[in-house]
């Protein structure tokens, strides 16, 4: 993406937001274990606006009643640093490429917040981010209001990840482009794990096949931890361990998706690790299956997501009946929640610059949301049944089934960005077989 992208999403969170002063914060690097620290990954709302990959870095945007102005503060460039670490943009570098008002030195922010504030009356901040930078920015705005002379201060702060958030919802021709790469090379991967699946395998190795892809086409990391879960371990939601072996006649499931410029892709298939579905696993999965083409079917401009969530309930709910799991009326059974020990969570959530995309599910009256084109969420049904589980027949038990797809609402429906994943039992069979 280029600049201008970045430049037009400034331009419009100015355009909504009152007069007033915003800060939005680049990710502080993560410790992974004593000097050593985690792969650096952007704050996915810095990142939205800036398109900039760098820690310690902050956007400020202001606004007042006849103008605006961005500055973009950066960390200069440091031999030392570079030495260890590698080049940053550094402050005239970064005015070349980005599109701001002004570049400025971050060790200048804290000496310069009290201006940046002054006689302004809104402060945009993520209100739940205790950083350093907005500590410093909440008692600039404290001290401002105590002294003597100041003609306007701050006089509320309010959330600006909500505003920036809204505007994610709606996903860009690019970022539909970016998300379009990453599940591609998310496809692959998972064919991969279908042909590379044997008895005796560790789920790790099959994690480690699916990595390399990843990593091989330019997908530089995993969106999420991955799951690979043999037998049982796929009634563990967040099964995360990958370390049993997988058996004769059992399932794996794998959740598992790779990032591509920090978009997420969200993919789950279910297979038989021998290649082949036996009787009973046939019957939950095509029973899975058929909920989510109907989910799926049903998605276009003005369906809510409630109706969507309650919807996919009720298939659940009768695939149970039909496989008699639970018996009785359907709406009885769901005003117990009795389905819900065998399907737990949720239908799916909003995807892109965060696999779990924190946009708003409902609007200001706190109604839920309708779809509209652009949108992108995940389908991702399930039925799980512990080996444990008694009140199951016993053909069923231990068998964990989910599937998952990314589908983006258009026009006048919805398309599968995953449809070209092997899912149906006789193309997943097929793909196994090679």
């Amino acid at each position: 993406m280029n600049e201008t992208h970045f430049f037009n999403r400034r331009t419009k969170l100015l355009d909504l937001m009152e007069e007033g002063v915003a800060i939005v914060t680049a990710a502080i690097p993560a410790l992974r274990s004593n000097d050593t620290e985690h792969p650096y990954r952007q704050n996915s709302d810095f990142y939205y606006l800036t398109g900039f990959d760098e820690s310690n870095s902050l956007l400020v945007l202001i606004k007042t009643h006849n103008e605006t102005k961005t500055i973009l503060y950066v960390e200069a460039n440091d031999e030392q640093y570079a030495l260890w670490n590698g080049a940053r943009h550094g402050i005239e570098k970064a005015k070349e490429r980005f599109d701001v008002d002004d570049v400025r030195n971050i060790k200048d922010f804290p000496d310069q917040i009290k201006d940046l504030l002054r006689e302004h009356v809104n402060l945009y901040i993520d209100l739940f981010d205790d950083s350093e930078a907005l500590s410093e920015a909440k008692l600039a705005a404290r001290l401002l209001r105590e002294t003597r002379g100041v003609k306007r201060h701050i006089r509320s702060f309010r959330d600006i990840t909500h505003l920036i958030r809204s505007m994610r919802l709606v996903k860009a021709p690019e970022e539909i482009e970016t998300i379009r790469r990453a599940v591609a090379l998310t496809a692959d991967a998972h064919h991969i794990a279908m042909k590379r699946s044997r008895v005796g395998m560790k789920e790790y190795q099959l994690q480690a096949e699916m990595a390399y892809v990843f990593v091989n086409g330019g997908g530089h990391t995993e969106a999420y931890g991955t799951i690979v879960a043999g037998g049982n371990n796929a009634n563990t939601l967040h099964y995360v361990d990958n370390r049993d072996e997988l058996r004769d006649g059992e399932l794996v499931l794998i959740d598992a998706a790779c990032e591509v410029e920090l978009y997420a892709s969200d993919i789950t298939r279910t297979f038989p690790i021998n290649g082949r579905f036996s009787e009973a696993q046939r019957e939950v999965y095509n029973a899975v299956l058929e909920v989510q083409l109907r989910v799926i079917e049903a998605i276009k401009p003005g369906v809510k997501r409630d109706w969507l969530q309650t919807y996919s309930e009720e298939l659940l709910c009768d695939a149970l009946i039909n496989l008699g799991v639970l018996s009785g009326e359907r709406d009885a059974l769901m005003e117990a929640k009795e389905h819900k020990k065998y399907s737990p969570h949720g239908i799916g959530h909003w995807m892109g610059l965060d696999v779990h995309d924190p946009c708003p599910y409902v609007d200001e009256a706190g109604e839920a949301l309708a779809f509209e084109a652009g949108m992108v969420m995940t389908i991702e049904p399930g039925l799980y049944f512990r080996v444990d589980d008694e009140s199951v027949e016993e053909k069923y038990r231990g068998i964990g089934i989910r599937i998952e797809d990314d589908i983006l609402v258009t026009d006048d429906g919805c398309e599968n960005l995953s449809a070209m994943i092997a899912k149906s039992v006789e193309e997943i069979e097929e793909m196994c077989s090679r």
